[in-house]
């Protein structure tokens, strides 16, 4: 197990991460994220999708740095949370 910052993350399991940039992104765009979904809304656009590392997340961050988009949020979900745009996200209910 690794610590950096604030955070601790457990090597190859990773974290799911909704990140939103202002613009709404079309699919030419998805390659450039590519493993993350991707929800164009409200001018806006979430990115939402399980990242491994710290090298990962900062290399989708300097994609939408290269690609001069406006970064408005990143937020590290709930280790039980799906990676899903679609709706909010919420734990993941044990399965009976």
């Amino acid at each position: 197990m690794k610590s950096g910052g604030n955070q601790m993350m457990h090597k190859g399991t990773g974290r799911v991460y909704r990140i939103v940039v202002r613009s709404e992104l079309s699919n030419v765009y998805a390659v450039a994220f590519e493993g993350m979904e991707m929800v164009a809304r409200d001018g806006d656009t979430v990115l939402t999708g399980r990242i491994i590392d710290q090298p990962q997340l900062y290399g989708i961050l300097e994609r939408i740095n290269g690609l001069g988009l406006e970064l408005l949020s990143v937020q590290a979900l709930p280790d039980d949370a799906r990676p899903s745009v679609g709706k909010d996200l919420e734990p993941e209910e044990p399965e009976l």
